[in-house]
């Protein structure tokens, strides 16, 4: 038995040890196997009855020929089993996560093979080819596609990188794909996520951790995206939503109704509610409703090595770290280091000598074009936002900024930092 694809052998005639007809074949039993699922009985279609044939008593199967041994007077008919998965009914046609091409496909067709005597599925086939092979139409389509001098691409997906999308096909535990899930672009992600059924993005939320899912969720349309939050169970978009950078976490909380804004925001770290409320307050497009109340920040009277101690306590709940800003004991802005002169000094430099003074800074109602002229001029990737009586409470980053300039299509936003 070589490589077949199943599009060639389904609706083919079984034949018993005899040469006689015992049926069409109707479908494949799947069941997860060492590396690859394998099949476990065929289905034969017999006039209304359907009979279920295991594995181990067909002789002959390829696609020309599907026979099987023994006996075929009492062959067992079909009784659906619970967790069982049917290739061509199950499979076929659906959805599924492509995780090296970061998109979402559709199954045309199967490539079965033998491993360790089992019958397996090595591939799905995602491609025209499958399309045009499965309507029966593959001579045909080399021949236009020969009139034409392309080649139809085979597009397969190894077996091991599919991550199904249905819940009833939960089961199979696919090796990589949780992993890979977390290691996609958060803006890959949503573009996965905006294409699949609302029924089936608990599943994919469920199978990232908070934080990239609160990444994956903040990339998405503000509609989608207060859909997707209003369908969660609270707990779980409140968990997800406290792990977002609080100025991305207001952005979706500011877009929900009122009501069910202030339930998640009960059910979250009063501190960070807190946060995310007075992000809450400023109107969207200024500099305030774009800053990120999260920043790193040091007391003047700090040696280099004291505060490259408080840059690692904080830096893991900070977005941009490429600025450290020196603050006195009322929050009063002084001074600005960059992340490379600080890991450059000397340890026992106090910091007020290494800081830049003349800050650029922008207040809290400064409009986004105000803060992108400041920071196109000065070249900066973030600038600190004061309020009235000019302390820091936040800061605007340039991927913000730009946001509001640019098409949705181009944004690819946030994560040049990383």
């Amino acid at each position: 038995m070589s490589e077949i694809f199943l599009s060639t052998v389904l609706g083919k005639t079984v034949i018993n040890a005899q040469g006689h007809e015992i049926g069409k074949l109707w479908d494949l039993i799947m069941v997860p196997g060492e590396v690859f699922p394998q099949v476990s009985h065929l289905l034969v279609k017999k006039g209304t009855r359907i009979l279920a044939l295991p594995w181990k008593r067909v002789s002959l199967f390829n696609r020309y020929v599907i026979s099987i041994s023994g006996i075929s007077e009492r062959l067992p008919e079909y009784v659906p089993r619970e967790n069982e998965i049917l290739v061509k009914r199950h499979i076929l046609d659906r959805q599924i996560v492509d995780v090296n091409g970061a998109k979402v496909v559709r199954v045309n067709d199967l490539k079965l093979g033998s491993y360790k005597d089992h019958l397996c599925i090595f591939f799905v086939d995602i491609g025209f080819r499958g399309l045009l092979r499965r309507l029966g139409y593959e001579r045909l389509g080399e021949k236009i596609a020969g009139l034409l001098k392309v080649k139809l691409a085979h597009q397969h997906i190894s077996w091991e990188y599919v991550q199904l999308l249905e819940m009833n096909l939960s089961r199979l535990t696919l090796t990589v794909a949780r992993e890979q899930m977390q290691e996609l672009h958060p803006a890959d992600l949503a573009h996965i996520i905006s294409r699949i059924p609302a029924k089936n993005i608990q599943t994919v939320l469920n199978s990232l951790d908070t934080e990239t899912a609160g990444e994956a969720i903040h990339e998405l349309e503000p509609e989608l995206r207060s859909r997707i939050i209003s369908q969660l169970d609270s707990e779980q978009a409140s968990d997800i939503l406290e792990e977002m950078d609080p100025d991305e976490a207001a952005d979706v909380l500011g877009d929900l109704p009122e009501e069910k804004a202030q339930e998640l925001l009960g059910l979250m770290d009063e501190e960070e509610a807190e946060d995310i409320q007075e992000l809450m307050e400023h109107e969207e497009d200024t500099a305030g409703g774009l800053m990120n109340s999260e920043y790193l920040s040091v007391s003047s009277e700090l040696t280099v090595a004291d505060a490259m101690k408080v840059v690692r306590l904080l830096a893991p709940d900070v977005e941009t770290v490429y600025y450290i800003y020196v603050v006195d004991q009322e929050e009063h802005l002084q001074g600005v280091i960059s992340l490379k002169e600080l890991i450059l000094a000397s340890e026992e430099n106090p910091v007020a000598e290494l800081m830049t003074t003349n800050l650029k800074t922008v207040d809290v109602e400064s409009t986004p074009e105000e803060i992108l002229e400041i920071i196109a001029k000065y070249n900066l990737i973030a600038v600190p936002v004061l309020d009235k009586e000019g302390k820091m409470s936040g800061l605007v980053t340039v991927d913000d900024v730009l946001e509001m300039f640019l098409p949705y299509a181009l944004k690819r936003r946030r994560y040049h930092h990383h």
